[in-house]
């Protein structure tokens, strides 16, 4: 077996992974796998490429499992799993780069230590990325850390689109929109611009609707603006995350209801968006199934945001040749993707709704004025090519992707 990326994206209870080998010039998956309930009952699961799923829980005998432990059983698993394979890098998911990181970086003691200063901007992933960081290089000391960031594709924006409407010291101090999700735009647009170069070249905005939702308006290949802003808090509504926000209600939060930073943050982050309004759960399917009323007026809510956003990102573009929809979401949710695009011909986006409904890749009609496509995204892919690239290896890995 060759050389090998391996990727690793940590969470604050879990770390997910990929190993991926480097022959002929392609990325070939070799095995994925997660470990869950880090801290407390952990658990490991993985699969090589057409196996059989691995699954056990860790022993926490000693001590519980923290990040360390769990990258030393990725070691163990692979050793032996994936006798004889050499990890000449792991590529990390980074939420934050911050003003100054505009693509992927070695990581070297001062770029960790910068790192480890943006965790303000980033409390609830910015630390389990660099603990994972940091049990990487314990478990693979020989390979090279690669950390490659969330807001990286977006840091071309014009002043406009990062700013806001604060006196400009804040802006200067790093207080403006970062945009999230940006190793997945950027893997779409590879994409794009390898299946369908002339879309590439114009006036695309991609939907990320998962968990997780944003949307990125890209012109000829770069990002002009995002829904998501300073933190990954802005914009659409989200699973647990409750989007945009009159700031004025975090003030009355704090003066009428006398809630602390670390309550709202939890109010905000964790018990928002679909969870919050529905009551009953934070996933789309769940909402879906349900007949309760609050579920209905959770998903109203959460297209009709989409639908403004795609107006609003439109504008800014001053037109729409493509939609890409992606993320779990958008990915499979058929009555979903009906309910952001129906009744938009005076838009230019004509739906075809039996290519909808087989999750067909081109889901408008043909001669559709906006072109509108379902791509799957594959965060662990860009993260492997940005790492193979970065210790020159072969360029470009993606879109050379089978």
């Amino acid at each position: 077996m060759g050389d090998i990326i391996l990727t690793i994206n940590a969470g604050s209870s879990s770390v997910k992974f990929s190993a991926q080998e480097i022959a002929e010039g392609k990325l070939t998956p070799l095995a994925s796998g997660l470990i869950d309930g880090i801290g407390g009952k952990a658990t490991f699961s993985a699969r090589k490429s057409g196996g059989e799923k691995t699954h056990f829980v860790l022993d926490q005998t000693h001590a519980a499992v923290d990040h360390k432990m769990a990258l030393t059983a990725v070691l163990d698993w692979m050793e032996d799993q994936l006798p004889g394979a050499n990890v000449v890098g792991v590529g990390h998911r980074v939420v934050h780069g911050g003003p100054n990181y505009a693509q992927p970086v070695l990581v070297t003691t001062e770029t960790f230590k910068d790192l480890k200063a943006l965790e303000p901007l980033a409390p609830l992933h910015q630390p389990y990325n660099l603990a994972g960081v940091e049990a990487a290089i314990h478990a693979f000391p020989h390979a090279a850390q690669v950390a490659c960031f969330d807001t990286a594709f977006h840091r071309k924006h014009p002043f406009i689109a990062d700013t806001f409407a604060l006196p400009r010291q804040y802006y200067d101090e790093g207080v403006r929109r970062y945009g999230f999700h940006g190793l997945s735009y950027e893997f779409i647009h590879r994409i794009l611009r390898y299946e369908e170069p002339v879309l590439a070249r114009g006036k695309v905005i991609v939907a990320h609707l998962g968990n997780g939702a944003s949307l990125c308006a890209i012109n000829a290949g770069r990002s002009v603006a995002s829904t998501m802003g300073f933190t990954a808090l802005d914009g659409l509504p989200m699973g647990t995350r409750c989007g945009q926000l009159d700031p004025g209600v975090v003030l009355y939060l704090m003066s009428e209801k006398k809630m602390s930073a670390a309550e709202i943050t939890d109010l905000l982050y964790k018990n928002s968006g679909l969870k919050g309004m529905s009551g009953i759960s934070n996933d789309m399917r769940d909402l879906e199934a349900s007949t309760e009323q609050s579920a209905k007026d959770a998903i109203d809510y959460f297209v009709s945001r989409v639908r403004r956003e795609i107006g609003g990102l439109s504008a800014v573009l001053g037109g729409l040749d493509c939609i890409v929809l992606t993320g779990g979401i958008g990915e499979n949710a058929v009555n979903i993707r009906r309910a952001i695009l129906k009744d938009m011909e005076w838009f230019g986006i004509q739906i075809d709704e039996d290519a909808n409904a087989r999750n067909e890749r081109v889901i408008s009609e043909k001669g559709s004025p906006t072109v509108a496509l379902i791509l799957k995204t594959d965060e662990e892919r860009m993260i492997a090519a940005h790492t193979a690239e970065l210790l020159g290896l072969k360029q470009p890995i993606v879109p050379a992707i089978s």
